[in-house]
């Protein structure tokens, strides 16, 4: 359970940094804090479910370009995300298609990133 709160947080934050970076160039963002962690909650979920199925679809595709592919099933994921808060009403739209590819791109590595960061702080604190 704790796992599953920290993916969510970390989905969380990965947004509101791409929202916060991309908030000049074509994304909109009217929501509240609430808003925020339930479009965190439909992209984790939609990672975890949709991912999966549309990696094994695209697998070719990923070998033949080398993995990136990949950002494009992360656009897809981002796309549906925006799709379904819209109809919940949770205030995210992206103007264009470069600004999704941005945003994908910034929530990627913000979550890599503080993945890496959360599993090391917890490895040090479990030796310790």
């Amino acid at each position: 359970m704790l796992k599953f709160i920290l993916r969510w947080l970390i989905n969380a934050v990965a947004l509101y940094a791409a929202i916060f970076l991309l908030q000049d160039r074509g994304i909109a963002f009217t929501g509240t804090w609430a808003s925020l962690l339930w479009l965190a909650l439909i992209f984790g979920l939609a990672n975890a479910f949709l991912r999966p199925i549309l990696q094994l679809l695209t697998c070719p595709l990923i070998i033949l370009t080398l993995g990136l592919f990949t950002l494009v099933i992360n656009m897809v994921m981002l796309w549906l995300t925006e799709l379904i808060g819209a109809r919940f009403g949770l205030g995210l739209t992206i103007a264009n298609g470069w600004t999704l590819f941005l945003a994908s791109v910034i929530i990627s590595i913000v979550s890599i990133v503080l993945s890496m960061m959360l599993r090391d702080g917890l490895r040090s604190r479990r030796r310790g």
